[in-house]
């Protein structure tokens, strides 16, 4: 025996909204899936929370390849269609740099360790990869800038050894 339908209106009570927003979510994002593997569809989900906490699915290695190939539909749609509205092609590209924007912000979120939970492992070790490969270059940066320092100390006191004097102090 299955469920009645559910009244479509908002829920008063907030856990009540948060709870069924988690758990619609993870069914919607389910779905998305299922149609992408079952169908061979490129899918790309984008949800936002009410307050305004980006989540997001896409069955390619990146939602920008995606969001990439919709841009570029787009635009040819608006070349077929009448090529003169750029008032569209502004829309376009408003959407294109938020979206890149949104993206970005969760990106930094991620590296600063927030916002982790709707990563999936694929995600989660990609991260960690990016993560390593920066601190290996800070590492190697961090290395250089002290080599230069040390080389740098090494010539100033070359430098007072034959012979500089400085007050009182003679360095032999």
């Amino acid at each position: 025996m299955g469920r009645g339908r559910v009244q479509l209106k908002q829920i008063e009570n907030k856990i009540s909204r948060q709870v069924t927003f988690s758990k619609r979510r993870t069914g919607l994002r389910k779905k998305a899936n299922e149609i992408s593997v079952l169908c061979d569809a490129q899918v790309a989900l984008i949800v936002f929370n009410a307050k305004g906490k980006l989540f997001e699915y896409s069955s390619e290695s990146s939602m920008e390849n995606v969001l990439e190939r919709y841009e570029r539909h787009a635009h040819i749609g608006q070349l077929v269609g009448d090529g003169d509205d750029s008032q569209g092609n502004w829309s376009l590209q408003c959407f294109k740099l938020t979206g890149k924007v949104e993206v970005l912000e969760r990106n930094l979120r991620n590296f600063v360790g927030q916002d982790l939970d709707p990563l999936n492992l694929r995600e989660l070790q990609s991260l960690e990869h990016q993560l390593d490969t920066a601190i290996k270059r800070i590492r190697t940066r961090q290395n250089q800038v002290m080599n230069e320092s040390i080389s740098d100390l090494q010539k100033k006191v070359t430098g007072w050894g034959r012979g500089f004097t400085t007050g009182y102090w003679r360095v032999h």
